[in-house]
């Protein structure tokens, strides 16, 4: 039987085990994804925003509108957290609290022009710079890369 690497086999409890070459392959593509992250996010347009209410912009662009329970779920926060970070973006001018069609209790969220603007400023300022970046790599790379591309944004959206 094939051993694993404690920290991948604790996240798998009821999962198959991972080979030691896959546990390998795991660990550098998480390391990898980690410090293009951290690299990405200095490539910000608007310093006033956290992370968070960055994320939550950007789950609001590719879902249109959510109520403060479903951006919760989304971004993995608790309720009461993504009431503040709405109630900031709201004062900030870039979401709108709206009465929800259904649930008169409800309110729904919806990002306005401004925060629009914003998020397309920041796309195009983080897509120039992964650009430049993947400037450096040969034909071949680039190629793996864009292959893997869909199966990046399937894993995360697991």
């Amino acid at each position: 039987m094939l051993k694993t690497m404690p920290e991948l086999s604790s996240l798998q409890p009821d999962g198959p085990e991972v080979p030691p070459d896959d546990a390998a392959a795991v660990n550098a593509l998480r390391s990898a994804v980690m410090r293009l992250s951290r690299r990405l996010k200095h490539q910000r347009v608007d310093e006033s925003l956290s992370p968070t209410e960055m994320s939550v912009l950007g789950t609001l662009a590719r879902c249109g509108h959510a109520t403060p329970g479903e951006l919760a779920r989304k971004e993995h926060v608790q309720p009461p957290s993504m009431t503040r970070i709405v109630a900031m973006l709201e004062a900030k001018g870039l979401v709108r609290l709206e009465p929800h069609p259904d649930d008169r209790r409800q309110k729904v969220v919806t990002q306005t022009e401004q925060a629009e603007a914003m998020l397309e400023e920041s796309r195009r300022k983080r897509n120039a710079w992964l650009a430049e970046l993947a400037s450096g790599l040969d034909a071949d790379e680039w190629a793996k890369v864009r292959a893997a591309a869909p199966v990046l944004e399937k894993l995360a959206q697991l």
